[in-house]
């Protein structure tokens, strides 16, 4: 795990986030899922950080978080496993699914999941249509 300092361009506000490798953060960034908590802004950015120095204490606390990340992940890859065995994947027309199936009274299937942008799904809380955001562990990195 790494912790990183973020900055958003739009409104300055720092904050910290949690990185399970040092790509994670670019692999989030170029797929425009981090943003800022205050102005939802995407424009973010790693600010400058001094190294955390490790005593004995750090790496039992390490560990420690070590063990929770990797309970935490296999938690949400049971959820995947569930979701890929239960509901239709839609990849990105995921809000166009939606939206069809919310309009349409014959439509009725079972549950769908694929990617929506953060607009698209503030479009569809906004249109009355429940989705919600649920973390996604590639394969290639389970």
């Amino acid at each position: 795990m790494i912790k990183y300092k973020l900055l958003c361009k739009n409104c300055k506000l720092k904050f910290d986030s949690w990185f399970a490798t040092s790509n994670e953060y670019e692999k989030l960034k170029k797929k425009k899922l981090l943003s800022c908590h205050k102005c939802n802004s995407i424009k973010i950015e790693k600010t400058i950080m001094a190294p955390q120095l490790i005593n004995s204490k750090s790496n039992i606390n390490e560990k420690a978080n070590i063990e929770k990340y990797n309970k935490v992940k296999k938690t949400i890859i049971g959820y995947q496993k569930f979701i890929k065995e239960n509901f239709k994947f839609v990849g990105d027309n995921f809000a166009y699914e939606a939206r069809s199936i919310h309009y349409n009274e014959k439509k009725k299937t079972k549950g769908i999941y694929g990617s929506a942008s953060k607009e698209d799904l503030k479009e569809l809380k906004d249109e009355g249509i429940d989705a919600q955001i649920i973390p996604w562990i590639d394969e290639k990195e389970n």
